[in-house]
């Protein structure tokens, strides 16, 4: 079984002091979502301290460290190298932290640029590390936090948006996976409110 305490007591001493109080405060938000969605509460806490793992090293090193471990990189990856840490992260995590639950390893590679269709656990990770307590530079923080403990697609939606506005205000290049996240579950958002709708006019 995974040691939670013995990899704490390891990002502490390799990552910055800041990137391990956000890992810290990712892993309680997953964990406080975990027990309200009804998902294994380790398999959060693990995700959500190991999300960051590939950030030990700066953005610009980590194109040569995915090649070394045979990490295969998309064409937006190498554009945007920021976004490396996650495919990095998960094979971390495997091979060197021993975890071999795929659930948590998906929810890993897929926890900056979200996708469609994530499991419960994805869009745990995802909504945590937005709305972690450490993250104070979004005016919508608070209603995309009462939206995370209220509707995991709609708060999915916010961040994914919140996400893309950011982007593109601050010029910078935009992974389509983040659209389509945002796309996909806008739609689902609509589909809530016209259900919602009906439901109201057939009463």
């Amino acid at each position: 079984m995974t040691d939670i305490h013995k990899i704490r007591l390891e990002l502490e001493t390799i990552l910055k002091k800041d990137r391990y109080e956000h890992t810290l405060g990712v892993m309680y938000t997953a964990a406080s979502l975990a027990m309200l969605y009804e998902v294994d509460l380790n398999k959060a806490l693990l995700a959500g301290l190991l999300h960051d793992c590939g950030k030990y090293a700066p953005n610009k090193d980590q194109v040569r460290i995915a090649q070394e471990y045979g990490i295969e990189l998309t064409d937006a990856e190498r554009a945007i190298p920021a976004l490396i840490h996650a495919k990095l992260g998960a094979y971390l995590a495997e091979h060197k932290y021993g975890v071999e639950d795929r659930e948590i390893l998906n929810a890993i590679v897929c926890h900056t640029t979200g996708r469609a269709n994530m499991t419960k656990l994805e869009r745990i990770l995802y909504i945590s590390d937005y709305i972690e307590p450490g993250r104070d530079r979004d005016s919508r923080l608070p209603a995309i936090r009462k939206m995370a403990f209220t509707n995991l697609d709609r708060a999915v939606a916010m961040v994914s948006e919140a996400t893309l506005d950011f982007l593109k205000r601050t010029g910078r290049e935009v992974d389509g996976s983040t659209e389509e996240t945002y796309q996909y579950y806008k739609n689902k958002k609509q589909s809530y409110n016209h259900k919602k709708r009906r439901w109201y006019q057939d009463k």
